[in-house]
């Protein structure tokens, strides 16, 4: 996909449609700090999601930008991150300018003849957070958020933007317990949050580190296949 001056929102994706059918759901998909949209196309088929179910899997890229704890290298990231401390002042600036981003996957969707209803935000650790960002700011209410070793931006802007028709939204959050670049104490401050907010947060927690393993996949499709059937 290539950005036009009519679409300047619309990031260039990865698109994965694994069964037959005009789709009816999608999962929009952010990948982490400095990888792209192919980093998560190989887990598709290890889901297990139902064939009956056509699902449309969006993996957008991140923009290139510098990010300045990584000596200003220009890298894809979906907002700058200035130091180890995940909770302190983040990139509101980056982050506002991703879920404008994320907004328009979600229209394009809308527009192909996905409901909003049908759309579920996934996200790797950064990618996470924006998902989770925007998930609980988007004004129609969305399928679930699956939020993978991620944790939470801008958490004092919340309640004044949160969004009432996403305020009891399904989440599925997993971390690695061994996880050194984002320590599973930030996923857990984020899943308190959203369970203060009223969220029905199913958790998961694997002896890994920042990545993805066997079991998690399974977990998540299994929790995909429920929130897709619906």
């Amino acid at each position: 996909m290539v950005q036009s001056p009519e679409t300047p929102d619309l990031l260039p994706c990865v698109e994965v449609a694994p069964f037959p059918g005009e789709p009816r759901h999608a999962v929009i998909w952010l990948h982490g700090l400095g990888a792209d949209g192919h980093d998560f196309e190989p887990i598709v088929p290890e889901l297990g999601l139902d064939p009956a179910v056509p699902v449309r899997f969006v993996f957008p890229h991140a923009p290139a930008i510098p990010v300045t704890i990584n000596g200003g290298m220009v890298m894809p990231a979906w907002y700058d991150i200035t130091n180890l401390d995940l909770g302190r002042r983040h990139d509101e600036e980056g982050v506002r300018r991703s879920a404008r981003h994320v907004e328009a996957l979600i229209r394009r969707e809308n527009e192909r003849g996905v409901p909003t209803a049908n759309i579920v935000l996934a996200g790797f650790s950064q990618g996470g957070a924006i998902a989770l960002h925007q998930g609980l700011r988007h004004p129609e209410r969305l399928a679930g958020l699956l939020l993978l070793s991620t944790y939470l931006v801008l958490p004092d802007r919340l309640p004044a933007e949160r969004s009432e028709a996403n305020a009891d939204t399904p989440v599925f959050q997993a971390h690695g317990s061994l996880d050194p670049m984002v320590p599973i104490a930030g996923g857990q401050l984020a899943r308190r949050a959203l369970e203060e907010l009223g969220h029905d947060v199913e958790w998961h927690d694997y002896p890994m580190q920042h990545q993805v393993c066997l079991e998690e996949l399974r977990d998540i499709g299994a929790w995909l296949r429920a929130r897709l059937a619906s």
